[in-house]
């Protein structure tokens, strides 16, 4: 399995972003299916699932104050990576 997320450590928060299609976070079930099947590659810490729409812009779900937070930072300033998992 290959994703692109990101682990940030901010203001004594850890916590991982990883990329998902936009259309998860349409569906509240399906968001938190999501980000429950990832929780095996961050253990410990709290999923933050990012899409973005046809413009780039994000849409994040996950924790209210993680999400809050990121709503403020630009893009192009998270750590991305490729992860892959067997």
């Amino acid at each position: 399995m290959r994703f692109q997320g990101a682990v940030i450590r901010e203001q004594g928060v850890s916590f991982a972003i990883v990329v998902v299609q936009r259309r998860v976070l349409t569906d509240r079930r399906q968001s938190e299916e999501t980000a429950g099947a990832f929780q095996r590659f961050f253990p410990g810490l709290p999923i933050v699932l990012m899409g973005q729409d046809t413009g780039g812009v994000p849409t994040y779900y996950g924790r209210h104050d993680i999400v809050r937070f990121m709503s403020r930072v630009p893009l192009s300033a998270v750590p991305w990576k490729e992860y892959t998992f067997a």
